[in-house]
């Protein structure tokens, strides 16, 4: 039986800083949080961690950037170090929609989990299902993984979750966009029932709450964030522009301001690689990160733009959701999302744990009608501007964007479902359809 949400308005108390030290955490993490830098927990995390600790399942509103990861990895490592020894089987599973963002996740649970003996690993498409099989042949505690692939080591009977006892999915909202709902169900089926359950989402839909309602026993709701508005500290700008004159602005703006790190998203894989070896024509050091990029030419790039190697990274939602760039300045729109609530997300990549940033968007004749969804999700005006020289010709009229095969045929909504995983159906054909969704 399920049961109605206690919901969670505040922490330890409005406006009143709270240390991680004030939780009960053991003090082996307390030492690596201690290492890492931080002292004082965000709003997600004063809210989250107390319930966590306590055993209760947790329903959690939270943009990204919001220090979420660390709100649910320090409280289910503290209880997995106080619980009952359970060597070479896996105790904790953390579900996420992309290989990016599961990376992170694994590396904060190794991070902050370097004084505890527990071994993690993770687990997604687009690399070797064998080394994984070595991994978890050797007994690990926690595993971070993508839906598709881990459904890929069940239906192989290559790895064991009957000893669960947390489950976590994060950004579950993106996950029921990229259609893993399928995937999430079957892998629920393999759980035990006795276990705790936590699901992080940026935004409360009612497909998030009927999720909610079949996996959740009585959980505390905490919801940190209005729905739909970006975290604060976010500088928002829109350059009107022509469509054919994007790409000079944008070189013209780089240059100009002397941006050294900038993260531009663009609404398809084609639109970012064209982007990209246009900005090197420039003679803007630049990098294209998709679905398409093998996973270590999307490691690379990322760990370039990390260091400064590249300075302009061009990405797709998709291969940016989870991204994690610390003191990331600048984000640019080069292209509005169809979907509004995916520019709350691209900018969220900017003014992470609590630091400002700055969110540029170019914005044609074309796209005026997906800027006012988005200003009517954020429920404010978003400051326009143009640039000298830049000027928009007010004789050129809007014309329909074009979109991928799938949203053609099936509208942006329905196309982003699908995206992840396509509608069941016979044929080796849709066999091939499912393998290539999985390596996201």
């Amino acid at each position: 039986m399920r049961h109605r949400a206690v919901i969670v308005s505040g922490g330890f108390g409005a406006n009143i800083p709270v240390l991680f030290n004030q939780f009960g955490l053991s003090a082996e993490l307390l030492r690596a949080v201690e290492q890492q830098g931080y002292q004082e927990a965000t709003p997600i995390q004063q809210q989250a961690i107390p319930p966590i600790l306590e055993g209760r399942d947790v329903l959690a509103g939270a943009q990204t950037g919001t220090g979420k990861t660390a709100g649910f990895t320090l409280p289910m490592l503290h209880r997995l170090q106080h619980g009952t020894v359970n060597r070479r089987r896996i105790r904790a599973l953390v579900l996420t929609p992309t290989r990016e963002l599961a990376a992170q996740v694994a590396e904060s649970v190794r991070c902050y989990g370097k004084f505890l003996p527990f071994r993690a690993t993770v687990i997604y498409g687009g690399v070797s299902i064998n080394t994984q099989i070595a991994k978890l042949r050797k007994g690990v505690d926690v595993v971070v993984a993508t839906p598709g692939r881990l459904l890929d080591h069940l239906q192989q009977a290559t790895i064991d979750l009957s000893a669960i006892e947390c489950l976590v999915l994060d950004e579950a909202d993106r996950m029921l966009d990229m259609g893993f709902i399928r995937d999430i169900r079957k892998i629920i089926k393999a759980l035990p029932k006795e276990r705790q359950n936590l699901l992080f989402s940026a935004t409360f839909s009612n497909d998030i709450r009927r999720l909610a309602a079949d996996l959740l026993n009585s959980p505390t709701e905490i919801s940190v964030a209005v729905n739909g508005k970006p975290a604060e500290g976010i500088d928002q700008v829109v350059f009107q522009v022509d469509r054919q004159r994007k790409r000079e602005l944008l070189s013209h703006t780089i240059g100009a301001q002397d941006w050294r790190q900038v993260l531009v998203f663009t609404r398809t894989k084609h639109g970012a690689n064209r982007l990209a070896a246009q900005l090197e024509s420039d003679g803007l050091k630049s990098a294209a990160i998709h679905g398409n990029k093998s996973q270590p030419a999307r490691v690379r790039a990322l760990q370039e733009f990390k260091t400064g190697k590249v300075r302009v990274l061009v990405a797709t939602d998709v291969a940016a959701r989870g991204l994690d760039i610390e003191r990331l300045p600048h984000v640019v729109n080069y292209e509005l999302p169809h979907v509004p609530e995916d520019y709350v997300h691209r900018i969220g990549r900017t003014a992470r744990a609590g630091r400002e940033g700055h969110a540029l968007s170019l914005v044609c004749v074309d796209e005026h009608k997906l800027l006012a969804d988005i200003e009517k999700l954020l429920q404010m005006k978003i400051s326009k501007k143009t640039v000298p020289g830049y000027e928009p010709d007010p004789r050129i009229r809007a014309e329909p964007i074009t979109m991928g095969r799938a949203q053609r045929s099936s509208g942006p909504k329905k196309s982003r479902r699908n995206a992840g995983r396509p509608a069941a159906s016979k044929g080796s054909g849709s066999r091939k359809r499912r393998s290539a969704a999985r390596q996201r």
